[in-house]
């Protein structure tokens, strides 16, 4: 089980740091210790094997030693992103179950709203500054004072992270057994595609997911201490598995960033650590290459810079081997992948534009709508196999029917063409695809050819109505260049797309709607239009 992995390298690192969070920093032993405590003060307030734990917080030290502990308890972590609305919020403890949550102060008052009609008995609300000692008081002053950041709730018999800690202390933690069966956590989707559901990954999910990015990063990491750099939410199962549980087997540290969108203050931050590793979706590398202060960093001891979660643009990435001389790698995968499902060999210099090839032990294949597979060069439904493929949704039989066939493939609903030497590219979502007069057209593409545009600072590429074609691409654009016009754009995309490519509008928008990852929401701009 994880808890097994987990022992073994608390034992080989147990003097080496771990987690570093607002200029704390806390060992592999400080973890062991304090998750053993959480673990058992878990299971003091009788929670059983397969008991269900939310955990609602932003990247902070509470964040790991809660799920370690609710995993040492023999527990399920289901991880809740913060920023859910008291609906959303309502909908995932439901549906989980959950008996436990763990919540930052700051998202105390939408637990009040929806407590009631939720399974939660046990509460332990924490704050920011909880675990940091003297600065931490200093932390919580200044986070309290900004009134909006922790609007007043009142949550009943709740207890404060420490004062957990501390009755845990005094009791003893009991691991049941675990097998590879058992479920480590309950995974939600996005919802990107409708309601949201709990990925079922089983410690064997994970655990198969841990080996294969050891085996791939091997060449990157090599005998030296991993350091990360963690702006990605670890609530969200990239930065969970590729930054959190990783640096665990490797015995790597984890700097921990709990606000990536304070750019100035993520720069700041970087200035102070000797990084190995950094991980991240295009929009947070796009974002860092914006800011004046970003390209006079030191970018020495970097080796490694992963892009996942959407599509790494080009100009982004050719701009990011400029600035910090390490390529940007891109891998591809899903929530019900546990998320690794392909990604660029290490030894790749340059942007290759593709997800890469299938990770160790995976099989991939591209699938027509009649479930057969396509030949090289064709466009087709990415299907994967593999040890890391999820149980199912939880709950739901017939959505786990609708994604895994009966041969164990998962169908991502994403499009890819893979070539002779098996690497693939992504051509879109299904969904995403606009349809010009009975051709496919990909927004992916479109976004790509005008995000080279310098003047260009994000973009995104829909299909709106069109009585000639049924529908034309059109493009929401954010300026770079206050100069930009519309005219730029539309001379740009002619010289590089094809007629029926080319957008037909141009909006141009002040920000984009993003997840809370920072994925463009193109499904939100499309409802938009619909409404109007």
């Amino acid at each position: 089980s994880l808890i097994e992995l987990f022992d073994s390298s608390i034992a080989k690192y147990r003097d080496r740091p771990a987690f570093h969070s607002m200029g704390k920093t806390i060992s592999f032993d400080e973890l062991d210790k304090r998750s053993r405590d959480f673990g058992a003060w878990l299971q003091s307030r009788g929670l059983a094997k397969g008991a269900r734990v939310a955990i609602m917080m932003p990247n902070c030290l509470q964040y790991p030693i809660a799920m370690f502990g609710t995993l040492r308890a023999g527990c399920t972590v289901v991880n809740v992103n913060p920023l859910y609305t008291a609906r959303e919020l309502e909908h995932q403890l439901k549906d989980s179950g959950a008996e436990a949550i763990v919540i930052l102060e700051n998202f105390g008052a939408v637990l009040e709203q929806v407590r009631a009609r939720t399974p939660v008995k046990h509460i332990v609300v924490t704050s920011l500054g909880e675990m940091l000692g003297v600065k931490g008081v200093i932390v919580n002053l200044v986070v309290r004072k900004v009134k909006k950041m922790v609007p007043p709730y009142e949550l009943p018999g709740a207890v404060s992270f420490k004062q957990a800690l501390s009755e845990g202390s005094s009791k003893s933690l009991a691991t049941p057994p675990l097998d590879h069966n058992d479920i480590a956590f309950l995974q939600y989707t996005g919802g990107t595609t409708g309601v949201s559901k709990g990925a079922m990954l089983l410690h064997r999910n994970i655990i198969a997911a841990l080996l294969q990015y050891q085996a791939w990063l091997a060449p990157a990491i090599r005998d030296e201490r991993a350091v990360i750099v963690t702006a990605l939410p670890l609530y969200h199962i990239f930065s969970l598995t590729v930054n959190c549980l990783v640096m665990m087997v490797v015995g790597g540290e984890n700097i921990l960033i709990t606000n990536p969108r304070d750019i100035p203050g993520f720069v700041k931050e970087l200035g102070k650590h000797k990084y190995s590793i950094i991980t991240g979706v295009n929009t947070l590398f796009n974002a860092l290459l914006n800011h004046p202060d970003f390209a006079k960093l030191d970018f020495s001891s970097v080796r490694l810079a992963v892009g996942g979660g959407m599509a790494v643009q080009k100009a982004v990435a050719e701009r990011w081997k400029q600035v910090t001389g390490t390529p940007l790698i891109e891998g591809y995968g899903l929530t019900e992948t546990a998320p690794s499902a392909t990604a660029n060999p290490m030894n790749v210099g340059e942007f290759t534009g593709s997800i890469g090839v299938p990770m160790p032990s995976t099989e991939v294949v591209l699938r027509d709508d009649n479930d057969r597979d396509v030949p090289h060069g064709q466009p087709g439904e990415i299907c994967i196999r593999g040890p890391q493929v999820m149980a199912g949704y939880w709950q739901r039989p017939d959505e786990t029917a609708k994604v895994i066939g009966s041969d164990g493939f998962l169908h991502t609903g994403d499009i890819g063409i893979m070539d002779e030497k098996g690497y693939i590219k992504i051509v879109d979502r299904k969904k995403d695809m606009i349809l010009v007069s009975g051709f496919n057209v990909y927004p992916n593409e479109i976004e790509q050819v005008v995000a080279m545009h310098p003047g260009v600072l994000e973009v995104a590429a829909i299909g709106v109505p069109d009585e000639h074609s049924g529908e034309v691409p059109k493009i929401f654009v954010v300026k770079r260049d206050p100069q930009l016009t519309e005219q730029d754009l539309l001379e740009h995309c002619k010289k590089e797309l094809t007629g029926y490519k080319r957008p037909k509008y141009v909006e141009f928008r002040s920000d984009l709607p993003k997840t809370n990852v920072g994925k463009i929401l193109r499904r939100a701009l499309r409802e938009e239009k619909k409404a109007a």
